[in-house]
């Protein structure tokens, strides 16, 4: 926590303390309704805190990082249906699974010198593959999806993440606030400094003695870890995973948009992002839900990220930092 408040003005501080408790007590002060949609912003802060530290920090673009949440998702639910491990033992199979793709995308990325659009691609490729290799796998659910099996929500398990929409509130949050930690942490760690510089200028880092292999991949490791944690989360909370939509590229641009929105490179940016566009896109349903339109909250979404790139091309959150005037003036920029 000291970390993430170093540069922060008393008002910053204020705020984030408000934020904080106004988050936990959330469940206490709202609807049903309201509750699932927070549900949901945490996940899209979550991963996107995930994405944010393999473009954001060290540079490498991911466009298909459903593949790590997909695969976190069919692991731990593939194991808790046909052998009954709770989640929290199948999140180690699911950890080390995402790792493992990452380490092979990452290696045939850089090894063979695989950069930007064409690593995007890279990524891209691997989570359609994974995607179809899936929906023929019968053991894991083929093309009909894999369905858990849900239990009475009378009471929470927390040991088999069965139990009430409060209960996966506060998994989700824990789960957040743990990354935005983590993120900090590796932010001000000498590691972070070499993703900085590999970011800024790869050959000038390169030139320095910075070293760029193992530097990017301990990036996509970790990344790639966070994200199959998040599959895991999502997996028990949804109970049903069909391949088509859990590794497709249109789940994967979810995934990073509030990211983009929010402010890449930065550790608000994520959750300022989800708390814009996830609400948003719930009233446009909402708005046009009797008129029998398809496909609004893609389209909004598509309108909100072109509005992001044309007028605040740094994202919400350096904006919104500066004009609330959050930091003490002793930093750097916005975190």
């Amino acid at each position: 926590m000291r970390r993430i408040l170093e540069g922060a003005s008393p008002r910053a501080r204020v705020l984030l303390a408000a934020l904080g408790a106004l988050l936990l007590a959330a469940p206490f002060l709202v609807d049903s309704y309201v509750l699932s949609v927070l549900i949901i912003v945490l996940f899209f802060a979550y991963v996107g805190q995930a994405w944010n530290l393999m473009l954001g920090f060290a540079g490498q673009l991911s466009l298909g990082h459903a593949l790590f949440v997909g695969i976190g998702a069919y692991a731990s639910a593939a194991l808790f249906v046909h052998f009954h491990l709770p989640p929290w033992a199948g999140v180690f199979a699911a950890v080390a699974l995402a790792v493992l793709a990452g380490s092979v995308i990452g290696y045939l990325g850089f090894r063979f010198s695989i950069r930007g659009a064409y690593f995007a691609l890279l990524t891209i490729a691997f989570a359609e593959f994974t995607g179809i290799a899936v929906a023929h796998v019968d053991w894991l659910g083929g093309s009909g999806g894999l369905f858990l099996p849900v239990s009475n929500r009378a009471h929470d398990d927390l040991a088999n993440l069965r139990g009430s929409p409060t209960m996966f509130y506060y998994v989700i949050l824990t789960l957040t606030a743990g990354a935005l930690a983590l993120c900090s942490w590796l932010l001000n760690s000498r590691l972070g400094l070499y993703w900085k510089a590999i970011r800024e200028d790869q050959e000038a880092a390169e030139a320095l003695g910075v070293p760029l292999f193992r530097c990017k991949m301990i990036a996509v490791a970790i990344s790639s870890g966070l994200s199959g944690i998040g599959g895991v989360w999502y997996a028990f909370y949804y109970n049903n995973l069909f391949p088509e939509t859990t590794f497709g590229t249109s789940h994967s641009i979810e995934l990073i948009l509030a990211t983009v929105v929010g402010g890449v490179g930065t550790l608000f940016g994520p959750i300022l992002g989800a708390f814009v566009l996830t609400p948003l896109g719930e009233v446009m349903t909402a708005l046009t839900e009797g008129i029998g339109i398809d496909g609004v909250k893609p389209f909004f979404w598509g309108l909100a990220v072109a509005a992001i790139v044309l007028f605040r091309p740094s994202g919400l959150w350096p904006w919104l930092y500066r004009l609330l005037a959050l930091g003490n003036g002793t930093r750097g920029g916005p975190r």
